[in-house]
């Protein structure tokens, strides 16, 4: 059993809805309805997956100096800029990149908060093993790695309940699946202030053609797995 089962007890149907586009700031005001829903046991625990036009965040620990572009350089890039509540530096989010909010409800005995991020960490280097891909973790460092190059970045909240001893999880990763992603986005800041490091994608690695949505729907299975769930479901909203 994982660190993060261990802390939820008995799991039972996790939620998984993906949505091709999404304005990040509508995402983050559904991050918030939704972990307000979840605790109150309103609606099963939930696994949001998404892509987000261009956008820079830049969490609790933020150095605005990692932003290399000025205002100018963003407009005319398109790329917007929000200061959020997650841990973690400076990342990017944009079309091409699998994001995933995972939405759950962690005991408060017990809690292993290091648990939690290396069970997130560990779904995405499962499905990348599927593919010949060998991923891992890097000492210091939170996210997914192919040698020195990162594939997905994780940065998370833990939101205290109103009416449980526990807490409910909220923002995620964001992994990079199509080719190109580092130089739309990447290049315009130091990713989580690592310098000495690049990034890369799925398709830059297997010289793929994978889709977005393709990757939710098989890592949803990954998730399920790894957290230990009885049954799971997928809702896809259609492109636009």
């Amino acid at each position: 059993m994982t660190d993060a089962a261990k802390q939820h007890g008995a799991r039972t149907t996790l939620e998984a809805r993906y949505i091709p586009l999404l304005d990040y700031a509508q995402a983050w005001d559904l991050q918030k309805s939704t972990v307000t829903q979840v605790d109150k046991e309103e609606r099963p625990e939930t696994l949001l997956l998404l892509q987000h036009p261009p956008t820079y965040t830049l969490g609790s620990d933020r150095h605005p100096e990692h932003l290399l572009l000025d205002e100018e350089e963003l407009k005319e890039r398109g790329i917007t800029v929000f200061e959020i509540d997650r841990g973690g530096d400076i990342t990017y989010h944009g079309p091409g990149q699998l994001v995933g909010y995972p939405l759950l409800f962690l005991q408060a005995e017990g809690l292993d908060l290091h648990g939690y991020l290396r069970s997130v960490e560990q779904v995405l280097i499962n499905w990348l093993a599927d593919y010949g891909i060998e991923a891992g973790r890097k000492p210091e460092y939170t996210g997914v790695w192919v040698g020195d190059e990162k594939i997905a970045a994780i940065g998370v909240k833990f939101n205290r309940s109103r009416g449980r001893k526990g807490f409910i999880t909220s923002h995620g990763f964001a992994l990079n699946i199509e080719s190109g992603i580092g130089q739309a986005g990447f290049s315009g800041i130091i990713p989580c202030g690592i310098e000495q490091f690049g990034v890369t994608s799925f398709n830059d690695l297997t010289g793929k053609n994978m889709s977005v949505a393709q990757a939710a729907r098989e890592i949803v299975p990954h998730f399920s797995s790894v957290f230990q769930y009885g049954q799971h479901t997928l809702v896809e909203e259609p492109a636009e």
